[in-house]
């Protein structure tokens, strides 16, 4: 028996592409598995842990739980299309990250609260941290990273 396959379209990270699906696909499994994309992380598989985050028309969504269909026609940014070099080098400068798995899903988040809130507080920045979760750290070091990205303050040496 033959599997039943449908042919979507879609951009992705800013090229113009065609991957043959199945119904039940996950966008997860077709960046990853169909385009060789694999800075989306499959972590929990359920939209718990974040480290799938990507922007679907700018907004960060948990590809895990999102059929590749419902995204047809639209615009996907994954980390490997994401340009927001000072967000990742102030991840780096504060060491933000430990073994790195959930890094992309932070990044891909973060850079989306920058563009819908560019002059967010500690607390929607703690919100919009909430829905990502590191298994290894605390979040001090990660909201450090998001807040000297946030107030400008990016590249200064830690006090």
């Amino acid at each position: 028996m033959t599997e039943r396959r449908m042919m979507l379209e879609l951009q992705v990270n800013g090229e113009k592409r065609a991957v043959s699906v199945r119904a039940a696909d996950t966008l997860l499994d077709v960046l990853r598995e169909e385009l060789g994309l694999t800075g989306a992380k499959p972590g929990c598989l359920t939209g718990d842990c974040g480290a799938c985050t990507v922007q679907v028309n700018g907004i960060p969504l948990k590809s895990c739980v999102m059929l590749a269909v419902e995204a047809a026609g639209s615009s996907v940014k994954t980390i490997e299309g994401l340009n927001n070099r000072r967000l990742q080098e102030e991840f780096i400068r504060q060491a933000a990250f430990q073994c790195g798995y959930c890094t992309p899903g932070f990044l891909m988040n973060i850079d989306a609260l920058q563009s819908a809130c560019p002059n967010a507080d500690a607390q929607v920045i703690r919100e919009w941290v909430e829905s990502n979760l590191c298994r290894c750290m605390g979040y001090l070091e990660i909201e450090a990273a998001i807040r000297s990205v946030m107030t400008g303050t990016a590249g200064n040496h830690r006090e």
